[in-house]
């Protein structure tokens, strides 16, 4: 992220930009992209913590069956302290998810201040699952939101300089002391702005999206009881 400021005044709104829409998604995947400490500029959509995200969203849209995708554009471009901007731009994009499809579960997607705002909305009870792109985290309680037998997986690049692969890791191995199926995985030389083989994260998104929207649905309890009423 970058450590610059404004004081210009954002929309009064978030939105929803939606990649893909099947009729009736057995998951919804928000992701959640990136800022700064401190801005109150609006979040645009040519901003690269923004573009950054569009390849992993599409190709989950291609990539990943019956699932639907959504991109969250922030009010403004900071998470600005106590304020915490983005979490409740993401609290209402759950919201509206929940208006649009149902109880449907939803894996959220995030990068460096995305994976901050995704941890901090964990305990909404449509979340599912939470993959963390090098997640900006100031300490291990970051993940205290997380109920037991949720599903945390986190990627850091061993190279980043913006945000810390060991307060990640900390924050990961208290989840799974807590019951929260979490794993972290090392990115070799990678950096914070994943452009070293980025095929290789897109990859590893797609593998593990694709893993947690078919478990979010099997965990799902209409899923399983239709699967019982078949017996």
């Amino acid at each position: 992220m970058t450590f610059m400021s404004s004081d210009t005044t954002g929309p009064l709104t978030p939105v929803l930009h939606w990649v893909a829409t099947p009729a009736d998604p057995s998951a919804v995947v928000l992701v959640l992209h990136g800022g700064k400490v401190r801005s109150t500029a609006p979040a645009q959509t040519n901003h690269l913590s923004a573009a950054r995200m569009r390849p992993f969203a599409r190709a989950v849209a291609t990539k990943v069956p019956n699932t639907a995708v959504v991109m969250l554009q922030y009010r403004m471009r900071g998470w600005n302290g106590a304020d915490e901007s983005p979490v409740a731009d993401a609290r209402w994009a759950l919201d509206e998810i929940r208006t649009r499809f149902g109880d449907t579960p939803v894996i959220l997607l995030g990068h460096s201040m995305g994976g901050r705002t995704a941890a901090a909305v964990a305990d909404d009870a449509s979340v599912c699952a939470v993959m963390a792109l090098a997640p900006w985290w100031m300490d291990p309680g970051a993940t205290d939101t997380f109920r037991p037998g949720r599903q945390l997986v986190v990627l850091h690049g061993t190279m980043d300089r913006w945000t810390s692969p060991r307060i990640s890791r900390a924050a990961t191995e208290r989840a799974a002391d807590r019951g929260v199926d979490a794993t972290w995985t090392s990115m070799s030389f990678a950096g914070h702005f994943m452009l070293m083989r980025p095929w290789v994260w897109t990859r590893k998104v797609v593998k593990t999206i694709t893993a947690m929207a078919q478990r979010c649905r099997d965990d799902h309890p209409e899923h399983r009881a239709r699967q019982e009423n078949r017996r």
